[in-house]
């Protein structure tokens, strides 16, 4: 579904409000684990996606770089697929919306 950039926009300020722990596996773009000595390793989750893997693959593949990482992870970063949140979201607002009128 293709969305206009106005209303990505929409998305994304609502988006900046929410803490990043709660949103859904599905509607993260890209893990970035930030480590200690400026260094940083970043997980393409949309990528992997693409190759095919499951939310439980892209789980286990998070479990295992920060398990891997371990005392060396200083920070871990949330970049969120905005159009996957609209995706998800916007029905539930119009059937909310709807049943206003």
């Amino acid at each position: 579904m293709a969305f206009s950039e106005e209303f990505l926009a929409m998305w994304e300020h609502i988006i900046d409000e929410v803490h990043k722990t709660e949103i859904p596996l599905e509607c993260i773009k890209k893990v970035v684990i930030k480590l200690h000595g400026k260094k940083q390793r970043t997980i393409n989750l949309q990528t992997l996606r693409r190759q095919g893997l499951d939310s439980e693959e892209l789980e286990t593949v998070l479990s295992r770089a920060l398990s891997e990482l371990g005392d060396q992870v200083r920070d871990v970063e949330f970049l969120v697929d905005v159009s996957a949140v609209a995706e998800l979201v916007q029905p539930e607002t119009d059937k909310l919306l709807n049943n206003l009128k």
